[in-house]
């Protein structure tokens, strides 16, 4: 269904009103109905989904990286996680999991394999991206955090 047949049903189907002229309703007061412009073709689903996987890897190695040097940074210099009193070792786990969490969906983002069709792939991999993205930076937060909450080295 393509963006003005939905805002056709909306309106009250063909017939009710002429194009582009609202209803008459209370809400549009007779207004004309906003048509959404369409998408640019950098935004198209096959551009996107090619965007993704291209620079999903490289943002999957970037997280990976980052984890292992400030993790083994930490361990290398003695710091535990049972250093943590109990409130910052709750702190410091969410915080991991997050992390770990948010790599699996960047791997899966970036990942080369279309396991539906274009748009479906294209809604998926973008949601993924957006999310595991979302979750590497609040899940370092909270650890990051736990880390400088607890006793000093």
């Amino acid at each position: 269904m393509t963006r003005t047949e939905i805002m056709s049903s909306r309106s009250g189907g063909e017939g009710s009103a002429p194009e582009g002229v609202g209803s008459g309703s209370p809400v549009t007061g007779g207004a004309p109905i906003a048509v959404a412009p369409a998408l640019h073709e950098l935004m198209s689903p096959e551009q996107n989904v090619q965007r993704i996987m291209r620079t999903g890897t490289v943002w999957f190695g970037v997280a990976v990286g980052a984890t292992a040097v400030v993790l083994g940074l930490l361990l290398s210099a003695g710091w535990r996680p049972a250093m943590l009193n109990p409130s910052e070792g709750v702190l410091w786990w969410v915080g991991s999991f997050l992390v770990v969490l948010s790599i699996g969906l960047i791997g899966w983002s970036g990942c080369p394999i279309l396991e539906v069709d274009v748009p479906t792939a294209d809604r998926n991999k973008t949601r993924t991206m957006q999310l595991g993205t979302m979750l590497f930076i609040v899940g370092g937060a909270f650890a990051m955090f736990a880390v400088l909450m607890g006793p000093a080295l």
